[in-house]
Formats: C-alpha cells, structure tokens, sequence
C-alpha cells in the first residue's frame, strides 16, 4: 500500500512570516495501487577505480603519514609562537599534522596568485620555495596560462565590453559600497532592478539578493528550517549548504548522490516513524539538492526530485551555483535544461560570481517566501547590502543572457559553452581518462587517484601553459583526487585543442589513463 497525504493535508503556504507545517499524517490511495518506485533515469554510474590503483592510492598517503608520524615523534614540532607564552595550541588534532606532514609538501599547487582578469588567458605569478613548502617566495616572474581553473563559464570576467563599462559608469555615480545592511539605509534602487530582473530570469514571483554567495546559502537556510524539521540533503552538497543545515538545528538524513530510489526511500521511513524520540510528526521537510555538483561534474535528476516533492509534500531547495547560466538553452539553469515549471522548485537559490562575472547571491520564490527573508535573513538584517557595481555587473550580463540587449550575444555564450564542454569530454574519455559527470556540464573532473600525480600534473601544466586546478582528501574521499577543469565560452577550439594536446602528454608522463571503457575511434566533431 503507498502512503498518500490527502488533499486538505496537501496544502501548504508561508503563514505569519514563516513556513506552515508540512502534514504527514498518512492515508493509504483510494483504489490501493501502489505507486511505482522512483525511476532511477538520471543517477549515472560512474567508473569505479580499481582495486589495483586503489591500494597504491592508499599506500602513497600511508607512506606521508607514517613518515610524518616518526619525523615528529623523534623532532616533535614547536607550539610556541611568539608573544604567546602560557597560550595552548591555537592549532591542534589531525587537520594540523596533516597540514604539515602531506600538504606542506605540494601547496605550492593550491593558493597561487594571480595578476590579471580570470578570462580565457590568465597570468600567474610565479613562486618558489627554499624550504620544502614552509614559506613560498615570488619570483616576479609572470607565467602566462590558458585558464580552465576559473567558474568564468559564459565569459563575462573581462575588463572590457558593456558590463565593464556599465560598471564603470555607476561606481562614478553610486560608489563602491553603501556602508549599511539592506534593512537599515543599505536599499538602493539598482538592488531593486537586479531582484526584479532575476525574478524575471527564473521565470518565479520574486527574488532576494546578498553580497555573499556562501553566505547565501549560511545564512538563510537557518530562516527557513530550524529544530524539529526534517532535511534529506545530497551527499555531495556543497560545504555552505552543510554549514548552513548545521546552523539551523534541524535534522539532517543524507541520501546516496543523484539517487531519488534512495531518497524516496528515507523519506518514506522518516514519515512512517516520526521523529526518533518522541515519533511525533515532523514540523516540516525540504530536499536540498545542487544543480551542479562542483566536485562531480553532475547535474542533479531534477524530474525525479520534483516527482517526490509533490507525492510527499516536502520542499525541495535547489542550489544552481554552478548551474545557472551555464545550463539550459536560454541559460536558466537546471529547471531550464530539463524544461521543468519554475513553481514547482520552492527555493532557488544561486550565485552570481560564476557565470555572471560578479560576486554575491540570490534566493528566489514565491513573495511570501521572499517577504519572510526580507525580515528574518541574518544576511540581510547584519551584512552589507551588494556593492552597486557589481549589481550592475550583474544586471548587464543578465540582461545580455535574457536577450535583452548585445544582439544574440548571450544566446551565442550559451552554444559556445555548451560546444566546448562536448568537445572537451569526449576527447578526455577517447584518450582514455576516467572522466566523471553528465555530457553537458562544464565541471569536468578527470580522475588522477595518487596524490603524487595530482601535484605532478598542476606543476606539469602549468609549466606547459595551463592553469588548472587538482583536488584530493580531504576535499574529495582518499581514491578521489583528481584534476578539475572549468570550460569557458570564451575558450576557442585552438585553446581547448592545446589544452587536450598538454593534458595528454602530461598524461602519459603520469601514468594516469585508467580508464577501461571501449574508446570511441572516430574523430570528434567541434
């Protein structure tokens, strides 16, 4: 027997400034049919590492650490630090000994700098370092890189054009900055046009902006749930969501990634018994999911988690950080790609600093869902409102995507991206790299495993041209480091060509092609 809610219990609306209840008393279907499982039409199964490379994996890491582990029993490292006589460790446990002993040896990897805009073509400045990674030194050298590090995914980091130059004219009228929160005299017209304007963009009733994508998600996430409410959160999301989920004090179920059989599963448990010490109804219960998952290269199976949302009655909270613009074929994300009705996300929220070239975030919905954050959001009562330029970064390039002015040039982006990010996929997978997410996003994590290898291959490409970017444990499980490239409209097909030639010959120095997937022998079109 399936488990409905009826018809009155169904209904659901934010009332006096916050959300209502979710029902979950439960009735059987009238005719008793049962409803069929959740189709599992978009969860891709990934190639798996082999047992071969999995243990030399692990005994790279195991080596680090058994050797740091003997370095700092004979030579146990200082806690003293200057003017701190009598102070404890401010820096303690693992994350400090990992940091020393693994880290330390290739972090010349990670945190580079930069010296100039993060298109196409990037320049870095170079550094070295005289004692094994405990201080880094610039050269002042500038190493010159095509950039596929950088989530400029339509191309609108430029220091020229319309969106530069509409910058430029209202930081000569407004400033840089209001010095005031919105809800005190931090309110500007231009926020006003950006919100409506991104409403209209989501195709939803109203929209919230902020200056801070991660604190988008912080920082509002506790105004809509709190203890007593029910979460079924991916298990890749992003660090902001988890934060977020904590600060709220609701409870947390985090199902399999993509997996809508698994989530329908636990969702379904979790209405059956309540809550776990009382068995009491749950005040409420929201699915929080990604649009892209910037780690795995996959695009959320939005039509299953739709399906569930309305069969149970939850809310279901979409993050299109990485989606936004860079999906769909009018550039509106996730719900644009798979055709979905906008009304039927409760919660979109997304950021501004990857395919619009600018910085901050938005949440968007209904007016009663907006009106309530207007109110209750920290971020909007404590935080400074959006610098005025860069709502005019926003709105330009916005307006471009929507076809609201540069003649096609929005529309023109969106083809090239989506060109760009097949291209470059396929000529991976037919080199034979272990290539991770769906066809069509441009997050495309190629899978290196050896931490070794990860910081031989940003070395190596960067050497060759190429600014890339490697990630390992403890961002990604231990048999998941890899390399992640972020493809850009503004790359042309002689710069991707130069990427994949780099890529394979750094490849093949690495020993890094796994994959054992049948290889496609045709030539792949542009």
């Amino acid at each position: 027997m399936s488990l409905l809610c009826t018809k009155a219990q169904a209904s659901s609306s934010f009332q006096n400034g916050s959300i209502a209840s979710i029902p979950t008393k439960l009735t059987t279907s009238a005719s008793g049919d049962s409803l069929p499982p959740a189709k599992k039409i978009f969860h891709k199964k990934e190639e798996d590492c082999s047992l071969f490379v999995a243990f030399f994996t692990f005994l790279s890491y195991g080596v680090l650490l058994l050797v740091g582990y003997v370095k700092e029993f004979f030579n146990p490292p200082s806690t003293k630090e200057k003017n701190r006589e009598g102070y404890v460790p401010l820096y303690i446990g693992f994350e400090s000994f990992y940091t020393r002993n693994v880290y330390r040896r290739i972090q010349d990897c990670w945190n580079r700098t930069i010296c100039s805009v993060p298109g196409a073509i990037i320049d870095l400045m170079e550094r070295t370092t005289p004692d094994y990674g405990w201080t880094m030194k610039l050269t002042g050298k500038i190493i010159k890189c095509i950039n596929v590090g950088s989530y400029n995914y339509l191309g609108f980091a430029e220091n020229v054009g319309p969106c530069h130059d509409a910058a430029e004219e209202t930081t000569k009228t407004l400033g840089v900055t209001t010095c005031s929160p919105r809800l005190e005299l931090g309110s500007m017209e231009i926020h006003q046009k950006l919100e409506s304007l991104v409403a209209e963009f989501l195709g939803v009733d109203d929209a919230i902006t902020f200056g801070m994508g991660f604190a988008t998600n912080v920082l509002n996430l506790p105004s809509l749930l709190g203890p007593g409410c029910l979460v079924f959160s991916d298990e890749f999301n992003h660090a902001s969501l988890i934060l977020g989920l904590r600060l709220s004090g609701a409870t947390v179920k985090v199902f399999r990634h993509n997996d809508a059989q698994d989530l329908e599963k636990k969702l379904r448990e979790a209405i059956i018994y309540g809550h776990p010490r009382t068995r009491r109804p749950w005040k409420k219960a929201m699915i929080v999911v990604e649009g892209i998952y910037s780690m795995e290269g996959s695009i959320c199976d939005l039509p299953n988690f739709i399906r569930i949302k309305k069969k149970y009655k939850t809310y279901l909270y979409v993050d299109e950080a990485h989606s936004i613009g860079a999906l769909g074929p009018h550039g509106g994300g996730v719900v644009d790609y798979f055709g979905a009705d906008p009304k039927d996300v409760d919660i979109h929220m997304g950021t501004f600093t990857k395919s619009f070239g600018a910085a901050g975030g938005y949440i968007a919905g209904s007016k009663d869902l907006i009106n309530h954050l207007r109110v209750t959001s920290h971020a909007q009562i404590y935080a400074a409102s959006m610098s005025p330029p860069v709502a005019e970064q926003i709105i330009t390039s916005m307006a471009t995507i929507m076809g609201k002015q540069g003649d096609g040039e929005g529309r023109r982006r969106i083809q090239q991206l989506s060109r760009n990010v097949k291209y470059f996929r396929q000529r991976l997978r037919q080199m034979g790299f272990i290539v991770y997410g769906h066809d069509d996003s441009p997050v495309v994590p190629m899978l290196l495993y050896l931490i070794p290898k990860i910081a031989m291959f940003v070395r190596e490409l960067t050497n060759r041209g190429v600014a890339g970017v490697g990630v390992g444990f403890p961002a990604t499980k231990i048999t998941g480091g890899r390399m992640r490239f972020c493809l850009s409209a503004a790359h042309t097909k002689e710069m991707l060509d130069k990427i994949l030639e780099e890529v394979e010959e750094v490849g093949r120095l690495c020993g890094c092609r796994y994959s054992t997937a049948v290889k496609n022998p045709e030539p792949i079109e542009w």
